[in-house]
């Protein structure tokens, strides 16, 4: 397990300082506030996103953005509070490649313990083909599976997802694949 962030925090309730510690009754690590006792939990971030498919084709966007910026993804990014896996993968498709997607089934939920995250993707319809490029792409487009660029995709967890995608979509299943993999490109 990576070891803890040791820079000194302060408390989002009281503004005292923190102290990394092992609370009473845990066993790991936390921030505790010196001052009113509030324990600061730091727990994986959930990133969300779809496979948008249209006709047969799959809606992919070059990034924009650190990290890897230039590389090939689905649209997918960090869950917002306030919204439910479903409307955050909504949310990054229309934010990444302005289109509008009905949420079908859970495809895949990926850990990536080195980076805090947990992923999750959902398999997903554009509601009417139409797609462009938002402020976190350099384009996007649809492309039949021959063509996906194999050797440019961002992210071990996309790769994991577009290839489970289109195993189950060969062999007319709908299942849902969990696995751990290593970070990579940042």
């Amino acid at each position: 397990m990576p070891s803890p962030d040791r820079t000194p925090r302060f408390c989002r309730y009281c503004g005292s300082q923190t102290t990394l510690r092992i609370p009473d009754g845990d066993h790991l690590l936390r921030q505790v506030c010196d001052h009113c006792d509030t324990i600061h939990y730091d727990n994986p971030r959930i990133v969300v996103g779809c496979v948008p498919e249209h006709e047969g084709k799959i809606l992919i966007c070059r990034r924009a953005i650190e990290p890897r910026r230039g590389y090939w993804t689905v649209p997918a990014g960090f869950m917002e509070n306030g919204e439910t896996l479903e409307a955050g993968a909504a949310r990054e498709c229309f934010e990444e490649a302005e289109a509008r997607v009905d949420i079908l089934s859970l495809l895949a939920v990926i850990n990536i313990p080195e980076a805090h995250q947990v992923h999750v993707f959902f398999r997903a319809r554009l509601t009417d083909g139409r797609y462009g490029v938002g402020p976190e792409s350099l384009e996007s487009m649809l492309v039949p599976e021959e063509q996906l660029p194999w050797a440019d995709i961002a992210f071990p967890s996309t790769e994991f997802a577009l290839r489970r995608f289109l195993a189950d979509r060969a062999n007319g299943a709908r299942g849902t694949h969990l696995t751990a993999l290593p970070r990579r490109g940042g």
